[in-house]
């Protein structure tokens, strides 16, 4: 099956003759050819969103509101639907799948309160007769391009706040998860969305510049690796328009001697290995401080061992495949690197490549004695690959902590208010955690990454959002004869 793009609300056939396969990473089997659409196809789409802006912003924000309400609906009504999709293309669990869904129809839970969140403010008599107003309006033609690690979750953190805001919509799914982003669109407009709010074109990177330098485009929301983020954001902003661009990560959790081990561990381990640590905000090094550092290695293996990993779809599993074979040698070099570079092996997920053959599988793996100048403590894997770092001391390991050039996620495991005070004071990340292995912020709160994790001002999701998709008017009045 060739993948449409979807244009003033219909589906399309792209111009090119160029496509790549979609395979089910669990099985090898082809899903779907989804096209490398042209700068053509990215004119069409925006030209039909430029269009459809003009009477959408009209449309009164209660109901555009409703809308969303009636999306939500759709959505929980077919969130098993959602969650299998999900699974199906991009291999992570049935379990990881369902929370995923449920993340993305928060945001629209959070977009449904627009007619409040796009309240503008008064103060009257600023000076004799003069009175003063700040009125927010939409601010155009978004564009979204989102990554395949989340085809439900992070197209969600976009859409639903750009339409409620009034503006009109052009998605760019990861050509290695298309299917869950079309089925997004189909619901949207089952809900009410009218043609060409909402659009999608399917493709590489001819679409994201396309996307970038169109001059009917005058926002782009991006999720993705670091340097495609770095490219989003200067090719954007040097075409005038407003950037957001959540980059890469590598996420450092410090365990103290006085942490609780079982809760720590399994936090470690579902952050870490869920997902096949293909999330933003995975654990990726472990920083263990003190005496604690050979127990928790020996548990964390143990941890590991326990894991059952295969097919996504099948209940029970806990680990599911990487998203393609090339980015599984990818890792795999890595991990060569690292043990080259002088870290200890403590568990080796490779043997799954042979047990699991049909899919791209790679088991829960472990390097020790990891020191933060090797490559494996430095750049991002995206896989279920923890490195285990040694530190005396809470003010070394937040150092650890700090020399990195990312700062999207840290969390710290312990029973003291102090250190966990010193440790939210001092460390520089944008979202941690105190005992909790996945500080993801509630889709009310923005998601806030520092450093190399993020390129603009204002972050996805909460009020940041809505500050993204709206731009301010500042009106001052006068009434000659109209009183004081």
């Amino acid at each position: 099956m060739r993948l449409k793009n979807f244009i003033g609300g219909m589906w399309q056939a792209s111009q090119t003759d160029q496509v790549l396969p979609v395979p089910n990473p669990a099985t090898g089997e082809l899903l779907a050819e989804v096209p490398l659409s042209t700068a053509a196809d990215v004119d069409r789409a925006v030209r039909a969103a430029r269009e459809a802006f003009e009477s959408w912003r009209e449309v009164p924000v209660v109901e555009r509101a409703r809308v969303m309400f009636r999306w939500r609906e759709l959505l929980v009504q077919r969130l098993e639907e959602l969650a299998r999709l999900v699974t199906t293309e991009n291999g992570k669990t049935l379990g990881d799948a369902r929370g995923e869904v449920w993340r993305g129809i928060e945001v629209v839970e959070f977009a449904a309160g627009m007619p409040t969140l796009m309240q503008g403010y008064v103060s009257p008599q600023v000076s004799r007769g003069i009175d003063m107003e700040m009125v927010r309006y939409p601010v155009g033609v978004v564009a979204g391009i989102v990554p395949f690690n989340f085809p439900m979750m992070v197209p969600m953190w976009m859409m639903p706040i750009a339409l409620a805001a009034g503006n009109a919509f052009v998605l760019k799914p990861s050509e290695r998860t298309p299917l869950t982003s079309m089925r997004l669109v189909e619901l949207a407009m089952e809900a009410g969305i009218p043609e060409g709010v909402l659009n999608l074109v399917h493709g590489g990177k001819e679409v994201v510049d396309a996307l970038l330098t169109h001059p009917g485009v005058d926002a782009v929301s991006f999720v993705g690796s670091q340097p495609v983020a770095e490219h989003v954001y200067r090719t954007a902003a040097a075409a005038g328009k407003r950037v957001q661009a959540l980059a890469g990560a590598k996420n450092h959790h410090i365990v103290m001697p006085d942490a609780n081990l079982e809760g720590a561990v399994h936090a470690i381990r579902n952050s870490g290995f869920g997902s096949a640590g293909q999330r933003c905000m995975a654990c990726s090094v472990v920083v263990a401080v003190g005496s604690v550092g050979d127990p928790l290695v020996e548990a964390l293996v143990e941890a590991g061992d326990r894991m059952r990993i295969g097919n996504g779809l099948e209940e029970g599993v806990e680990l599911g495949p990487l998203i393609r074979v090339e980015h599984r040698a990818r890792v795999v070099e890595r991990i060569h690197q690292g043990l080259a570079e002088g870290a200890v092996m403590a568990r080796d997920g490779r043997d799954a490549m042979e047990r699991l053959p049909q899919g791209f599988f790679l088991g829960p793996t472990i390097l020790d004695r990891v020191n933060p100048e090797m490559t494996v403590a430095r750049e991002e894997l995206f896989a279920p690959v923890l490195s285990v770092i040694r530190a005396d001391s809470l003010e070394e390991a937040i150092g650890v902590v700090n020399r990195s050039r990312f700062g999207n996620s840290a969390v710290i495991y312990t029973e003291s208010g102090a250190a966990a005070r010193m440790f939210r004071e001092t460390v520089q990340a944008g979202m941690l955690g105190v005992n909790v292995g996945v500080p993801v912020p509630m889709a009310f709160f923005p998601f806030s990454g520092w450093k190399n994790s993020f390129y603009g001002d204002l972050h996805a999701t909460g009020r940041d959002g809505v500050e993204f998709y709206t731009r301010k008017k500042m009106v001052t009045s006068r009434w000659f004869g109209g009183g004081r």
